[in-house]
């Protein structure tokens, strides 16, 4: 995570366009100095959702919604604040200059990376288009069924055979091999990929960030596929291939489809099924599921290949979305059939009854395990119970292994008293059991400060009063982490000329300070409740202050650093603090309905 100059940011700020930004998303129209749309935040049929010409920021006057285009960024895309900046900066051709910070990364900076990718994607796309060679690896797309719009439209590229070209290509763009080598383009000052059929990974936000690479031809070195390897921008374990084209719609209906293969995905995306991503082949892990539930994911669909590696990774994909209470649908691919192969041969329509025929993944693990489990005997069927239900009793939430335990015992015929499951209505708690025991530090003032600065920056352009609540209650000196401090001065002083994010983020000269802030926008909040639990957490911090004070006055008396009269006013002043519980004040005509 970075941090980047006041200039940069700056020049950032001066150059964003928000009806620019918004057009990809929502469908303006001009209204004489205005654009209007139909807000993207609820439902309506009349528009209310506005732009005044010139504005950095956009106003709903249907549901109140306001925020300038990082906040847009952040609510609609489900971006992090500095995906956001980072996106925003793209955009707009601003190289962002990061500065010294505790966690900042060593080697080139992300954007220079960045360009030597674009670059080389650009370079490998021409190649595939307009040499001989590029001719051969188009046919053999043209064999998978992948005619020249697809390929164009994903920037699909062939790197020679030939070594050198395209070495020599990117130098005279003023490339170094140094670079070349961060970027993961070159190894050991050889190119790292030659003779295959390159496709762009790209970031969330639709950077090229790495290439995977496919061979064409029996005889070239190595696997079917190879991709870059790590590097400052490409983490395997993180990477949703696809995500860039999916994100909108994956947020929008909280659903995703997960397939194995770039192609697979890349397809169903073109074939009208923009919420498809894919790991890298099988690596589907912890961070890919975590990175799909961030945008707020409810249900997904799995569709593996149908032989064993592919039913294998569904039965742990499956378990990790379970785990987080998310429903897991499994699709019925035959054997010896993938996604690309169906729509190929088949077509979308074909493909979306395979969708409304996928099964609960409970059912798909009984089915599974019970090719390898003789069920049919009381210690196959034992086995086979006793499996599932651990699986099932690791998983984080209590109500979701109440109702999957239960549901077990009827898929298997087992009363529900023997795989714990309970037949009350409520339902029992299970400890879940880890592997070792950590110990991992917490900051509660750390926590509780976060809380309340999030809500202000969430949710304080909507909501004006949670300010007016705020400055009625509390001063710097309620806040113990400086960052807290720096930061909740900004926000109680910002006029509307700077009540942005980025501005804020400039305002902050710290680099530390500018973390915490992008720390404290990572989670998100419950609009819904916003007003009551931000009065709860105005509460606490009083309550803590209110704490400290006593605790402060008691050190002093027992210091037997004061004299008999300063320990009697000390223990006066205790008393009357002790009486005086805080209690957090509506100022009058503050509306507490959201």
């Amino acid at each position: 995570m970075g941090s980047f100059s006041r200039t940069s940011l700056e020049l950032l700020r001066s150059r964003i366009d928000l009806v620019e930004v918004l057009n990809p998303h929502v469908k303006l129209q001009r209204a004489g100095a205005a654009y209007k749309a139909l807000c993207p935040f609820h439902e309506e049929r009349t528009p209310s959702f506005v732009i005044q010409k010139g504005d950095s920021h956009y106003h709903c006057f249907g549901c109140g919604a306001h925020g300038d285009a990082i906040q847009f960024l952040m609510t609609h895309l489900r971006m992090s604040f500095l995906e956001a900046v980072e996106s925003l900066a793209e955009k707009f051709h601003v190289q962002l200059e990061e500065v010294e910070g505790p966690d900042r990364p060593k080697g080139p900076p992300k954007a220079l990376l960045k360009e030597a990718l674009e670059r080389a994607g650009e370079f490998y796309h021409f190649y595939l288009l307009h040499t001989l060679e590029g001719h051969a690896a188009l046919d053999y797309l043209y064999t998978r069924g992948l005619d020249l719009d697809f390929i164009q439209k994903f920037q699909f590229g062939l790197a020679p055979k030939q070594e050198g070209l395209f070495l020599r290509a990117m130098r005279e763009h003023k490339f170094n091999d140094a670079l070349l080598g961060e970027a993961g383009l070159l190894s050991k000052g050889r190119e790292f990929f030659s003779d295959r059929i390159t496709i762009p990974i790209r970031d969330a936000v639709g950077a090229i960030i790495g290439f995977s690479a496919r061979k064409y031809k029996a005889d070239t070195f190595g696997g079917k596929y190879i991709n870059t390897p790590e590097t400052l921008l490409f983490k395997k374990s993180r990477v949703l291939f696809g995500l860039s084209y999916s994100r909108k719609t994956i947020a929008k209906e909280r659903k995703a489809l997960i397939v194995e293969g770039q192609i697979d995905a890349l397809r169903l995306i073109d074939s009208g099924f923009p919420w498809t991503v894919a790991g890298q082949g099988t690596a589907f892990g912890e961070e890919h599921a975590k990175e799909l539930i961030h945008l707020g994911v409810r249900q997904v669909y799995l569709s593996f290949d149908g032989d064993t590696a592919g039913q294998e990774a569904a039965v742990k994909v499956g378990n990790l979305f379970s785990k987080e209470g998310v429903e897991v649908l499994v699709v019925p691919l035959p054997e010896k059939c993938d996604p690309d192969l169906m729509l190929m041969e088949k077509g979308p329509a074909e493909w979306q009854k395979l969708l409304e025929n996928s099964g609960d993944y409970l059912s798909f693990l009984v089915r599974h395990f019970s090719k390898t489990i003789n069920v049919n005997t009381p210690a196959g069927k034992n086995e086979l119970v006793t499996m599932i239900a651990k699986r099932i009793r690791d998983w984080d939430h209590p109500l979701m292994v109440h109702e999957s335990l239960r549901k077990l015992a009827k898929l298997t015929g087992t009363p529900e008293s023997l795989v714990g499951a309970p037949e009350e209505n409520a339902p029992q708690i299970y400890i879940k059991r880890s592997a070792s025991v950590t110990f991992t530090e917490i900051d509660p003032d750390r926590i509780l400060e976060a809380d309340l600065l999030r809500w202000l920056l969430l949710m304080g352009p909507t909501l004006p009063q949670l300010f007016t609540i705020a400055a009625a209650n509390l001063m710097p000196v309620h806040f113990r982490l400086l960052a807290s401090r720096a930061l909740y001065e900004k926000l109680l002083s910002k006029d509307d000329s700077s009540a942005d994010l980025l501005s804020l983020a400039i305002g902050l000269e710290s680099p530390e300070h500018q973390l915490f802030m992008a720390e404290v926008l990572q989670k998100k909040v419950n609009r819904e409740r916003a007003i009551p639990c931000f009065i709860e957490t105005v509460q606490r911090i009083l309550e803590r202050h209110w704490m400290y004070e006593r605790e402060q006055i008691k050190m002093k008396i027992y210091s037997g650093q004061c004299s008999e009269a300063e320990v009697l006013e000390l223990a006066r002043k205790f008393d009357e603090l002790k009486r005086a519980r805080p209690q957090a004040v509506i100022p009058e005509g503050v509306q507490l309905n959201a």
